[in-house]
């Protein structure tokens, strides 16, 4: 591993920890040439199905949009960011568990809105409105009603 400061190419792992999800590998590592300490985190790389849209154009997935989705939609809600992190990850195994090389963008869009009916009910309905096209105030009324049940 390459010192981020000096370049140097030799460095030594002075501490190694497993997360606590055991999801990644935290190292501590020191340069040989200026001794200065740095973090590296060590994760596996997995490769997500491509994402096809309804218009049939395929796109790669992309964890920040995911996000994006997610806290748009629970903006000014009481939900905290581990919670929604977690979302994520849930949503990503069920992505990976499938092993499938595509996945239709409606069905992402159900697993999101999934997690955010269990996560927060107001952001499920808006994100339901955006997601389904609600054209009038009954859309609006049969999601809340769903909801209610």
């Amino acid at each position: 591993m390459k010192c981020p400061f000096c370049a140097h190419a030799e460095t030594q792992v002075v501490e190694t920890r497993l997360a606590e999800d055991g999801g990644f590998i935290r190292r501590r590592r020191q340069c040989g040439a200026c001794e200065k300490r740095f973090t590296t985190y060590e994760k596996p790389e997995v490769n997500f199905p491509t994402i096809v849209k309804k218009d049939g154009r395929r796109t790669e997935y992309d964890r920040n949009k995911l996000l994006g989705s997610l806290r748009l939609a629970l903006r000014k809600r009481p939900v905290s960011t581990e919670q929604v992190d977690a979302a994520v990850e849930r949503i990503e195994e069920q992505l990976l568990s499938k092993a499938l090389r595509e996945v239709a963008s409606s069905r992402l869009g159900e697993l999101v809105m999934r997690e955010l009916k269990k996560l927060d009910t107001v952001a499920y309905i808006r994100f339901a409105s955006v997601y389904r096209s609600f054209e009038d105030i009954d859309d609006f009324r049969a999601m809340v009603e769903e909801v209610r049940r």
